[in-house]
């Protein structure tokens, strides 16, 4: 079911709660193991770990949530700062939710300059507008285009879909990184598990692993368990929809 203006995420989450639970239990009773299944519909986290524990045979990695429309937005605000193409930015991170506390962050991203790969920050040399505008703009994005055209975003939807469908089947170029809705377990940046958050993944032989080892700041480690702490409370507010749905 999808967000209308004016419409809280909870009433979202209740409406959606029911419907994942059922996509769950069909893909439980009538899939092959090695289904994988790509969730878009908002709120997309929440609705793929519903989804996930309907279906407690297949394997929880198998189930991503679609972050890649908000990664991209994250590359073009870049590349349009810096007037280059949006293929000249590479590793950009969505961390957490698919909603307006996802953290866009371009701490680890690297940008093609007349030929010579250097760091967003040192090619952009504005903190401000980094730790600003420009993760206000990415996060707002969404509710920016149901304003605009009365309904949420479709064709970049689409082509966000096709990149993250694209990189599971073919895999991540070396040296790249996505971000991705993933479940939680066993990361090494302090997310709890059982949550379906974004993370930086490298993808091979269709399976994602966790982008190891990146150094987290104190601006970002604040941004990240945010996003977390609200992942956490709508988990919550979906189960208990879903014990009484």
């Amino acid at each position: 079911m999808p967000r209308r203006e004016g419409m809280e995420r909870k009433d979202l989450l209740k409406a959606n709660v029911k419907i994942f639970k059922i996509q769950g239990a069909a893909l439980e009773k009538y899939a092959k193991k090695s289904v994988k299944v790509i969730v878009v519909g908002n709120p997309a986290n929440t609705n793929c770990l519903t989804a996930s524990k309907s279906a407690p045979s297949i394997p929880k990695e198998n189930f991503s949530c679609l972050t890649r429309l908000d990664h991209n937005r994250a590359k073009a605000q870049i590349a349009l700062k810096l007037g280059v193409t949006a293929d000249d930015v590479k590793n950009v991170i969505i961390w957490g939710n698919h909603s307006s506390t996802q953290y866009p962050d371009v701490n680890h991203a690297k940008v093609t300059l007349q030929g010579k790969e250097v760091g967003v920050y040192e090619a952009i040399k504005d903190d401000n507008w980094l730790k600003g505008e420009f993760i206000t703009t990415v996060q707002q994005r969404g509710a920016d285009v149901i304003k605009a055209r009365k309904l949420s975003s479709a064709m970049s939807a689409a082509k966000a879909i096709a990149d993250h469908v694209r990189n599971i089947w073919f895999g991540t170029p070396e040296g790249e990184f996505v971000s991705m809705g993933v479940i939680s377990d066993g990361n090494s940046y302090g997310i709890p598990d059982d949550l379906l958050y974004s993370f930086p993944v490298t993808i091979k032989n269709k399976t994602w692993k966790f982008v190891e080892g990146l150094p987290i700041n104190d601006f970002s480690r604040e941004k990240m368990d945010l996003t977390a702490k609200e992942l956490a409370e709508e988990k919550e507010t979906a189960f208990e929809f879903l014990s009484s749905a």
